[in-house]
């Protein structure tokens, strides 16, 4: 989530650099802030392809409770930064737009949030068929996956999963996590893996970085690009063979999902998150910004967590309620 949010400072706020088609044009042409967005996007575009594959190493297990949690949680936020907004902007309010707040799944600007919603809907096909192959069948049948994913969908703009903003790619991701969890079970990786998943991380990230100076960043730094798929599995598995024991870091993920639930809300990007980024940009070199920037992350993510407690309190009891409601209803009916 740190690196999404960075992704977000970065190309999402900032804009990136038009490709110039050679490195030789971009060496005399780019100053050292267009150097500068193309080394972070390059660095924290996998944020996403990891939150993915997370899932899938350790396996959604689809329950009522986690479900109605879910997306109470993304009500909740929807909702509430909606009215806060109305209470900040004098006649911002229109029940129309109250409406929709409450419809995170089909009227929000959030991809990532129905996209989420339709994978854990298919967690329990995934699991059981991922389960039932052979390590050796898995490998291939994910192979083949990628490379179409690849090839049809990045490199020839396939309608399914042109640019990774899409229930398929999180499909594919959270079957390469299944995959990973054989070959590289948690702090089970040996330092020579490790080392290598570093320097592989290392040379894929450069490569889109290079790709950013010929393709347009819709392609060169898509979800499904190549060489983002492969930084993605080399960051995985170079923390898959950390032994990391940690309930600061626990507590801390814990509200992961709020912080992109929340910074990434239009009335919260268009009104806060952005212009702020935008104006600290124009106003500071890019070592003072880095540092600037890396500050601002740190107190949105603060901030969030503090959020995601009021949450907690609020969306605990309502989603007990719902869930014993809905049970007994389920009983009622079979019986």
């Amino acid at each position: 989530m740190l690196m999404v949010l960075m992704v977000h400072v970065d190309g999402a706020s900032l804009g990136l650099p038009a490709p110039l088609g050679s490195l030789s044009d971009a060496l005399d042409i780019y100053d050292a802030r267009d150097w500068w967005r193309v080394a972070v996007e390059a660095l924290t575009i996998t944020g996403v392809n990891c939150f993915t594959m997370i899932s899938g190493y350790f396996g959604i297990r689809l329950r009522l409770r986690s479900m109605t949690s879910f997306l109470l949680q993304c009500v909740f936020y929807s909702v509430g930064l909606y009215l806060l907004f109305c209470v900040v902007v004098a006649g911002a309010f229109s029940a129309g737009a109250l409406a929709e707040s409450f419809m995170v799944l089909t009227h929000s600007d959030l991809w990532y949030v129905p996209a989420y919603f339709m994978l854990c809907l298919l967690s329990p096909f995934l699991n059981a068929g991922c389960d039932r192959l052979s390590t050796r069948r898995l490998g291939l049948l994910t192979a083949v996956i990628v490379l179409f994913n690849i090839w049809g969908g990045w490199l020839w703009g396939g309608a399914f999963n042109p640019t990774g903003y899409t229930p398929v790619q999180l499909v594919m991701m959270y079957i390469v996590g299944r995959l990973c969890a054989r070959f590289f079970p948690e702090g089970g990786c040996t330092r020579r893996s490790t080392v290598t998943a570093a320097l592989v991380f290392a040379a894929s990230t450069a490569c889109t970085a290079l790709a950013a100076l010929y393709l347009p960043p819709g392609n060169a730094y898509a979800y499904n690009a190549p060489w983002t798929v492969v930084s993605s599995v080399a960051l995985f598995v170079v923390f898959c063979g950390m032994r990391l024991r940690s309930t600061a870091v626990n507590r801390v993920a814990a509200s992961a999902f709020a912080v992109y639930l929340i910074h990434k809300n239009p009335y919260v990007w268009g009104n806060v998150f952005k212009p702020f980024v935008v104006g600290m940009w124009s106003q500071m070199s890019p070592a003072l910004f880095t540092l600037a920037s890396l500050a601002f992350i740190a107190e949105v993510y603060a901030v969030c967590m503090f959020a995601d407690m009021l949450r907690v309190a609020v969306c605990t009891p309502l989603t007990r309620g719902i869930c014993r409601v809905a049970r007994l209803l389920a009983g009622r009916v079979s019986a």
